[in-house]
């Protein structure tokens, strides 16, 4: 697909290329999300290719985003840095953080990589903690007396000290083998609470304190290592998991690369839902960039063309390749556990970029179905019977999105009734998803969905009334109001109010949520009221 200038903007493939392009220009299709109307609207000329058979498409399709690297296809730009650590080929040997130059090649003094280290942990480890630990020089050329790291006892001054010559070499060889994964930790950890506990005993408290902070250090050091233990088989092997953000129309993807049971590297990747980019797009596009296809793949969701793209990849990497889902209904194995650590960096991310820790809470005292990502609130505000105006403002994430809020002439109920009111405006806003039928003053947008939670500003019959109207539409949406004066929450299953504390995460986004539908019903009011 190509815009006006003739840029390629989009690359897809299908069975059925008729049917795969009318999909974007079909109005009736409900499926279609903003960004995808993004791209139709961009459409200026559609050109194809035709293959043979589905695995010159997977081909094709992989080679063509290189080459054109259209806007809405995905991106496969790495979202984190790397640190790797580099012990140097030096009489005393320092160790130093290793950096690459723009072509991707290391540069500095010769020595031994290990790495990458992910998470950003070990950038502090390399210049502190294991410097430290195994008196580690620091200096770029000898001195000829000992320097300050000497008296702090962070070095022994092997440049002075010929008699720790040995125990120096043997520190940096005991570093080696944990960096490479063939030293466990744990050894080394319970030598240091032996000499912490002996420390302590001589009543040299002062030494033990010091290790026991060594200790407390050294615990990311001991989960990468967990992760790394080694196992006796030879094939390389990729975890590939997939979180997918429907607020955000979009996806994350992290993935793993073990080789001989050694987790060596991991990567965060993000894409658009556009088109049919998709888990199998993914795969294809992320395996086409390495230097060899592994043996296995272990994915949290069954590709839609699993045998398709296993026969492509075998075809790329001139062997048998397996793709196996594990999912969290799996048998408990290794690799179930590696899987579960993908998901759960995946929603740590998740939230820690999109959410608020309000959102977690809603979900949790409200056992809501799904975390409350889209939350719309109503609001009657009237003057009399004359000027009764309804509002509904929407907060994606936690935050506003203006875009999304509506306002609402009250057309049907003459009298001053917040009950009627509130039943007729939650009805108008959400019969445009299952009716044809859209009233001008909602400004419906066909890429809006239903919201995850519905709020009322009111008590139980103003929540009453929103769930009457919910379902008389046929629909399902959790709602809640919240009531002004004790700050009393009802929900739909309890006559029982939930009453939040006041410090409460999730009772400031309900307040604020509150507060801008009551702003925003109560600004439109003055606005009918100047005009008539």
């Amino acid at each position: 697909m190509k815009d006006k200038d003739g840029r390629v903007i989009y690359i897809g493939k299908a069975k059925n290329l008729r049917k795969r392009v009318s999909t974007y220009f079909s109005e009736s299709n409900n499926q279609i999300n903003s960004k995808t109307m993004k791209l139709v609207k961009n459409i200026s000329n559609i050109e194809l290719i035709v293959t043979d058979n589905e695995i010159e498409a997977f081909l094709l399709e992989s080679n063509l985003i290189k080459r054109y690297r259209p806007v809405f296809n995905i991106d496969l730009k790495d979202q984190q840095r790397y640190t790797y650590l580099r012990i140097t080929e030096e009489k005393f040997p320092r160790l130093l953080v290793a950096r690459r130059n723009k072509e991707g090649n290391f540069f500095g003094p010769k020595g031994n990589i290990y790495g990458p280290f992910v998470r950003g942990s070990s950038k502090y480890l390399a210049i502190g903690l294991l410097r430290k630990l195994f008196k580690i020089r620091i200096c770029d050329k000898l001195p000829k007396k000992a320097c300050l790291e000497y008296y702090i006892k962070n070095c022994d001054a092997p440049c002075i000290n010929h008699h720790v010559n040995d125990q120096y070499t043997r520190n940096i060889s005991i570093l080696r083998d944990i960096l490479e994964g063939k030293n466990n930790i744990e050894k080394f950890i319970s030598e240091l609470e032996d000499k912490m506990k002996a420390a302590s005993k001589l009543q040299q408290y002062e030494d033990a304190i010091e290790i026991r902070d060594t200790l407390h250090r050294l615990d990311n050091l001991r989960i990468k290592q967990k992760m790394e233990r080694a196992i006796n088989h030879n094939y390389e092997e990729e975890y590939i998991g997939i979180l997918y953000n429907i607020a955000q129309n979009s996806a994350q993807v992290m993935t793993l690369h073990r080789a001989n049971g050694i987790i060596s590297d991991s990567k965060r990747f993000q894409f658009d839902i556009v088109g049919d980019n998709s888990l199998d797009t993914f795969i294809m596009q992320y395996c086409s960039t390495l230097s060899s296809i592994p043996r296995f793949l272990y994915v949290n969701e069954e590709p839609a063309s699993v045998k398709t793209l296993e026969l492509t990849l075998e075809k790329l990497g001139q062997h048998e390749v397996s793709i196996i889902t594990v999912t969290k209904d799996s048998q408990r194995t290794e690799k179930k556990e590696l899987m579960d650590l993908i998901v759960h960096n995946l929603h740590i991310d998740e939230f820690n970029g999109y959410y608020d820790k309000a959102l977690l809470e809603m979900r949790e005292v409200f056992a809501l179905p799904t975390l409350p990502t889209v939350i719309d609130c109503f609001d009657i505000s009237n003057f009399g019977s004359s000027f009764a105006v309804g509002a509904c403002v929407r907060f994606v994430n936690g935050k506003p999105q203006k875009s999304a809020y509506r306002r609402f002439k009250i057309k049907t109920i003459l009298n001053q009734d917040d009950f009627a009111m509130m039943h007729e405006i939650v009805k108008r806003r959400y019969s445009a998803f299952t009716t044809s039928n859209q009233d001008n003053d909602t400004r419906y947008d066909n890429d809006l969905k239903l919201p995850d939670l519905i709020v009322i500003d009111g008590g139980k019959g103003q929540l009453h009334s929103a769930t009457e109207a919910i379902l008389d539409l046929k629909t399902d949406i959790p709602c809640i109001s919240i009531a002004k004066e004790r700050e009393e929450i009802f929900t739909q299953f309890s006559n029982i109010p939930v009453i939040l504390s006041k410090k409460s995460a999730a009772l400031k986004l309900l307040q604020y949520l509150r507060d801008e539908a009551h702003r925003f019903g109560l600004q439109y009011n003055r606005i009918l009221r100047r005009i008539s």
